[in-house]
């Protein structure tokens, strides 16, 4: 397998997204609140001419919130069905080549992760989570519906 992976860390665990899927890695200064958006959208932002929904990855995995009162230091940028998102990540990496395709998980990880696994994959540094970036930016309530 030649898949490249952004390795990042969320919630303190490293874990993997499909760097074909990542558009860039940027900071973002200006968060707008968007009323009666979905607990895991933080808001928006401008990145380029282009709005972004910012995700709170923690949020959309259950696992408590990111504090953006300060910008947010680290965000994958991803386009997903036609949208831009930024997923706030602790921190950016690097990308490493897959070694394995995807395996199923055979240990409890919590709901948050269980819903946006696609299984471990092996790379240099390891076995990492490989994560599905549609779930991810669905959030917990898309699952429920």
């Amino acid at each position: 397998m030649s898949e490249l992976l952004l390795i990042v860390t969320i919630a303190g665990e490293r874990v993997a997204l499909p760097a074909a899927s990542v558009e860039s890695v940027v900071e973002l200064d200006t968060l707008i609140p968007v009323p009666r958006a979905a607990p895991h959208v933080a808001g928006l932002s401008a990145l380029r001419s282009r709005v972004l929904t910012v995700i709170d990855c923690m949020r959309s995995l259950e696992l408590g919130h990111t504090d953006c009162s300060d910008g947010i230091r680290e965000a994958a940028v991803v386009e997903l069905d036609g949208h831009h998102y930024a997923l706030i990540v602790d921190l950016v990496e690097d990308v490493v080549e897959a070694l394995s395709e995807p395996v199923a998980v055979r240990a409890a990880m919590g709901e948050g992760w269980e819903r946006v696994s696609q299984g471990m994959v092996d790379t240099e540094e390891g076995p990492r989570l490989l994560i599905d970036i549609a779930a991810l930016v669905g959030g917990a309530e898309r699952q429920a519906a």
